[in-house]
């Protein structure tokens, strides 16, 4: 059986809506649950804050919800969260202006400094405080980007140190094209060998071909060492669901991003997650082809080449999702779900490790 608690309702905690969920386990033990706090609207831009609630049960209940990161009246979102092994907790997030919409960022009507900028902060105190937060944007966004996000979801710390955030942006377009081709979409990822004072851009897979166009991306640690990417692919590549392996710690891609048509799902975000102990790599995202519902989570014994379905949460509309190891025994799963929507609560379920092994 799994149990489920909810700690993010639309309407409630002083915002209309809450969306893109990530989710850690510090080293005491306790879950980070981060999502965006969009205050006035459920649109992606705006007056969004990361928003956080603590939970010292294995989310079961939650402490009072905080604010990790703001801009003002303006946008700080993209949690990308990560536990490094000093026990520090990073927490790498975009911010820009409110009046910033995707499509005038896309067409590139949007200055430089009102535009996609990334930013990091950092907790030693278990998620209570907060340091002051550093601007990053020179060091891992080139300046002819447009759009540009890191995750969603939670990012890693490699066995050698290294941190690694997923990241997609958007290149200029050419011809007649405007830029909010989907072509465009493109992936890249965030690296650190200082445990976030310094970064730097890691592979670049720009192929404005039509086919496989990297967006949203998640990533796990195999256990060889490698680091397995997999993507929401926008295109006309078969299924919509797209990965990629590094063998270098993300600083290049074996291949660029090829079509994984075995992961049934539609245009939606998705998580990995790389359990040890037994060695499985396990998948969370909605699983109807065609809409966001069907949240399911998928297994992988051969490192991302098949997949198979392990539990199926329930038959209702789910949108992004985040996973965590929350203990041996345990596999926590942070999504967008509701009864008549996808994005009436952010809901915590915990799943029993029998179940996905």
């Amino acid at each position: 059986m799994t149990e489920a608690s909810v700690p993010f309702t639309a309407g409630q905690g002083g915002h209309a809506s809450y969306r893109i969920p990530a989710v850690v386990v510090t080293a005491a033990g306790t879950l980070l649950a981060f999502c965006e706090g969009r205050v006035d609207s459920a649109s992606d831009h705006g007056h969004i804050e990361i928003v956080l609630r603590r939970s010292t049960d294995g989310g079961r209940t939650w402490g009072p919800q905080t604010v990790a990161a703001d801009n003002g009246g303006n946008l700080a979102g993209n949690p990308a969260p990560v536990v490094l092994d000093t026990g520090r907790i990073l927490l790498v997030h975009v911010r820009a202006a409110a009046t910033a919409t995707e499509d005038a960022i896309l067409r590139g009507k949007v200055t430089a400094a009102d535009g996609r900028r990334v930013w990091v902060r950092y907790s030693d105190d278990d998620g209570v405080t907060w340091s002051t937060p550093k601007e990053i944007t020179a060091q891992v966004k080139k300046p002819e980007w447009r759009w540009y996000a890191t995750t969603p979801g939670h990012a890693l710390q490699l066995s050698t140190g290294r941190v690694v955030v997923p990241g997609n942006h958007t290149i200029p377009p050419t011809g007649t094209d405007v830029g909010n081709e989907g072509k465009y979409n493109s992936g890249h990822c965030l690296l650190s060998d200082d445990k976030g004072e310094t970064w730097s851009i890691g592979y670049l897979d720009e192929n404005p071909n039509g086919y496989v166009n990297c967006n949203e991306t998640t990533a796990a640690e195999l256990p060889d060492g490698r680091v397995y990417f997999n993507t929401r692919n926008d295109a006309t590549a078969p299924g919509h669901r797209a990965d990629a392996y590094s063998a270098d710690g993300g600083t290049t891609l074996v291949k660029p991003f090829r079509p994984q048509a075995g992961l049934t799902a539609p245009v939606c975000e998705a998580s990995v997650l790389q359990l040890r102990d037994p060695d499985v790599l396990l998948y969370s995202g909605p699983a109807d082809p065609a809409a966001r519902a069907l949240m399911t989570l998928r297994a992988s014994t051969d490192d991302g080449t098949t997949w198979r379905p392990v539990h199926t949460v329930d038959g209702l509309p789910a949108a992004y999702s985040d996973l965590v190891r929350i203990d041996d025994d345990t596999v926590g799963l942070l999504y967008e779900t509701g009864d008549f929507g996808a994005y009436e609560t952010i809901t915590f379920r915990r799943v029993p490790v029998t179940d996905l092994t």
